[in-house]
């Protein structure tokens, strides 16, 4: 099935300094948000807390839910909705978490009972240790850490025949990571496993420049944007990030690099093929021979996302929503940013 016209020509590298200037504008944004929220809203799997979902069998406010958790000692809790209105069904969120768990969410079912004279059954209880939590936010980042890193393997020995350049390279940055994270822990400095890896993954982006390593750094340039705006808009919009939008990240990372080595083969291929074209004609034939694919394979993949965006329930809308936004951006920066980028390095390089 072809979407797009197989002769179109469209000129995408042509516009490649608007997109750059959108794409440096949407990270700015992002900092620029993290800065003022003081990073990113962590969900109780990364802040550590308890999660309550409690459902009640007539209408019942706020005020009356607050009051009721007081009784319980769960005090300074947030309530908030949780699906359809008429379902009456809430989420409560605390800071506070208990070694021992055993009869709370029986005190506070009772509690809310007495409070709102209905029925209330509670139908989540969670509840994450402070340091659970902060060992799980560690170890979700160094999970898209390897991730992107093991891409770059994969990236520079498919398109460059690199596999050991990029594993031995990779391997010590790993390594390099673990290694100064457990001497800051065994000395007790506050340095956390986040600024690590972000010095981490700009060392990487310099040792690609010096190692001629044109087709990972694209794809990896490309993911990292990917993944930093999909988190600026989680940041903008104050939601909360849990395990289930990791796992939305990472699986955004996967979608976004098909998308990115669709286009690669097809410059790779056309580079033999069109020897005597400048590389500015060959990476923007590239793209326009794949188009088509790109376009229909977001559009199908859009389409189950924002299903399970305004039909999957409560408890996937955040995923489905971080989906949607990865989606979209990773189509954007597979043309518009990785593909430029090999265009960015011919330019500086006389290798490509």
């Amino acid at each position: 099935m072809q979407f797009v016209k197989s002769d179109i020509n469209f000129d995408f590298i042509g516009k490649k300094q608007s997109a750059f200037i959108l794409s440096l504008l949407m990270i700015a944004i992002t900092l620029a948000s993290l800065a003022i929220h003081k990073g990113p809203r962590y969900g109780i799997d990364f802040a550590g807390g308890t999660l309550i979902q409690a459902k009640f069998s007539s209408t019942v406010d706020l005020n009356t839910i607050q009051a009721g958790l007081k009784t319980a000692g769960l005090e300074n809790s947030s309530v908030q909705l949780f699906g359809d209105s008429a379902a009456n069904e809430y989420l409560i969120r605390t800071e506070r978490s208990e070694k021992k768990s055993e009869g709370l969410s029986s005190k506070v079912s009772a509690a809310l009972a007495e409070a709102s004279g209905a029925t209330v059954e509670i139908s989540r209880f969670e509840m994450v240790g402070p340091q659970v939590g902060k060992d799980l936010r560690e170890k979700a980042l160094k999970a898209m850490f390897f991730a992107l890193l093991f891409i770059t393997i994969y990236i520079s020995g498919r398109f460059e025949s690199e596999w050991i350049k990029s594993g031995i390279m990779a391997g010590l940055l790993i390594s390099a990571v673990v290694f100064a994270h457990n001497i800051f822990a065994y000395f007790k400095w506050d340095v956390g496993i986040g600024y690590l890896i972000a010095v981490a993954l700009i060392v990487t982006l310099a040792l690609f420049w010096v190692l001629q390593l044109k087709y990972a750094m694209g794809a990896i340039v490309a993911l990292i944007h990917d993944v930093m705006i999909t988190i600026g808009v989680f940041s903008i919009l104050d939601l909360e990030f849990t395990l289930p939008i990791i796992a939305a990240l990472l699986t955004i990372i996967g979608y976004s690099l098909n998308d990115t080595i669709i286009v690669f083969d097809r410059i790779r291929e056309n580079l033999k093929k069109y020897r005597k074209e400048s590389s500015a004609v060959i990476i923007n034939k590239s793209i326009n021979e794949t188009i088509s694919r790109t376009i229909l394979t977001s559009l199908t993949t859009l389409m189950v996302v924002i299903t399970l965006f305004f039909l999957g329930g409560g408890i996937i809308h955040d995923f489905a929503f971080a989906m949607i936004i990865g989606v979209l951006i990773g189509t954007y920066s597979s043309i518009f940013v990785a593909s430029p980028i090999l265009l960015a390095w011919q330019k500086t390089s006389a290798k490509f």
